[in-house]
């Protein structure tokens, strides 16, 4: 029986959105999941009294050609984007949002960290709220 190909990516996928979910799930008890399916996994921050509703923290998402890692810190403070490899640097889309179509644990760990810097800053900046 031939093995459909986008059977395959889908799997591949998978793998990919439960490694980059570990990013985000160590963060998950100060924030607020919005959802986590086979699909996605998403969560939010506090309620902001300045913008006027809850502040989006970070997402992975399984798109149709690659699984997306979207991540709000570095939107609002581009700070931290500056000590980033060129490698992930290069899986950069618009401002906060890192595409992968296959596995990398070298960047899945500086994504992480990138990750853990973000939460750490906008807690300190008021954005995280205390539980």
């Amino acid at each position: 029986m031939a093995v459909n190909k986008s059977d395959t990516k889908t799997a591949d996928f998978s793998e990919i959105l439960s490694a980059l979910k570990l990013g985000i799930k160590p963060h998950e008890k100060h924030l607020t999941v919005i959802y986590d399916n086979d699909k996605g996994y998403y969560l939010n921050a506090a309620y902001s009294e300045k913008y006027n509703r809850d502040i989006f923290f970070a997402a992975v998402e399984i798109k149709k050609n690659y699984v997306s890692y979207h991540l709000f810190p570095v939107y609002m403070f581009p700070v931290l984007l500056e000590d980033i490899s060129p490698e992930l640097k290069k899986r950069m889309q618009g401002k906060a949002c890192f595409n992968f179509k296959s596995p990398d644990k070298k960047l899945f760990a500086e994504l992480k960290s990138l990750t853990k810097t973000g939460f750490q800053t906008m807690k300190q900046n008021g954005f995280i709220a205390k539980k």
